[in-house]
């Protein structure tokens, strides 16, 4: 079974949410992906402070409406509010509307003093494919993959925000995944300047397969899009997935 795939790089308005939905409706017709994975806090920028993207609301209505319309499904990341607190969130956006999906575990440094961690690793299905999810700091963290792996993904889909300089890591950490989980990744990074002293970002939001082996990378400018299918291996074929060594 086949899965388009891509991973996008939005260019962001500080504080303007519905400018942000509008790019990211854009990117998301452009792909011409079933999946398409933005990265952390892509509708608000790293801007800690932002309030929290109420996806209930009309502003998400543009998001909806071109998933409707494309068949996609997209994962937008957001900071979001429930029960009284805050969360980094990926956010669910298909032709039924957005959902939280997942909420970051790993929250770290300043992100303590504005957000609560969520409950744990998680996966989601999307035409059969078993989809782990992560949001930046969590694609570090070996816990997090290895339990992320015993659900038996198929594809792990993360969103993340890395300085120019970490590029390296950010690759590591994706061919790092990839062998744990035994599955492709589609690792989507902010290009450009965003909040929280970002400056230059990493960009280059790629997709790994399952070999560690890149197959589809964007470069570092925002609005860039890199795109893959990628064929699910069969059942019988599948093996438990290893633990992470340190």
């Amino acid at each position: 079974m086949e899965l388009s795939v891509a991973v996008a790089q939005p260019s962001i308005a500080a504080g303007s949410v519905a400018a942000n939905v509008d790019v990211h409706a854009a990117l998301i017709a452009e792909s011409g992906a079933r999946l398409v994975v933005f990265p952390e806090l892509s509708l608000t920028g790293y801007e800690l402070l932002a309030s929290p993207v109420d996806i209930a609301s009309a502003v998400m209505e543009p998001l909806t409406s071109i998933c409707a319309a494309t068949g996609s499904v997209a994962l937008v990341g957001a900071p979001v509010e429930s029960n009284g607190h805050h969360y980094i969130a990926t956010v669910r956006v298909d032709f039924t509307g957005p959902s939280v999906a997942y909420r970051k575990t790993h929250v770290h440094g300043s992100e303590h003093a504005r957000f609560s961690p969520g409950p744990g690793p998680r996966a989601i299905d999307v035409d059969g494919w078993r989809i782990g999810l992560g949001i930046c700091r969590d694609t570090g963290v070996d816990e997090h993959i290895t339990d992320t792996a015993q659900l038996g993904v198929d594809l792990y889909a993360c969103g993340v925000v890395h300085h120019d300089w970490e590029l390296a890591e950010q690759r590591r950490r994706a061919r790092k995944i990839a062998a744990a989980c035994r599955a492709p990744v589609a690792m989507a990074s902010f290009a450009g300047p965003t909040g929280g002293g970002f400056l230059a970002t990493a960009g280059h939001s790629a997709i790994w397969s399952a070999e560690s082996t890149l197959i589809a990378e964007a470069g570092n400018e925002p609005s860039q899009i890199a795109r893959a299918v990628l064929k699910r291996k069969p059942v019988r074929e599948l093996a438990l997935p290893p633990t992470l060594d340190s």
